[in-house]
């Protein structure tokens, strides 16, 4: 799971911490959503039924969260993610989260990167082993 912290740490006292979080059920549904407490709080009230727009489909896990350090910031960032209706730029965010690559993983030995080798290079790359 990723930690952010946007904006400035130096803004004046009267904004509090916001965090904006990303929750998951076991269907692979999201939520997306900001608030005053810690995420851990606010899941605790996901997760108890108070929070009508989550009360189906308990329970609910974190996946990702950002911490800001006003409202404006945390509400600007929710209505981004939101906006991206759980395309590309979701998938992607929820990757980095996740500390995913996408299963693209590169193996130091290979010597086929990417796609599945063709037959031709798996002769050849057998005639280079050998």
């Amino acid at each position: 799971m990723i930690k952010a912290i946007a904006g400035s740490s130096n803004g004046p006292a009267k904004f509090k911490k916001m965090f904006l979080y990303i929750l998951q059920n076991k269907r692979n549904k999201y939520y997306v959503g900001i608030t005053a407490l810690t995420p851990e709080q606010r899941l605790k009230r996901h997760n108890n039924g108070d929070v009508f727009s989550t009360k189906i489909g308990k329970p609910w896990k974190i996946i990702h969260e950002e911490e800001f350090t006003d409202l404006k910031l945390a509400r600007e960032r929710e209505k981004q993610i939101k906006s991206w209706h759980g395309g590309n730029a979701l998938k992607s965010l929820l990757a980095r989260s996740a500390g995913s690559s996408n299963g693209r993983t590169m193996d130091s030995e290979s010597i086929n990167l990417g796609s599945n080798p063709s037959p031709a290079d798996l002769a050849r790359n057998k005639n280079l082993a050998g």
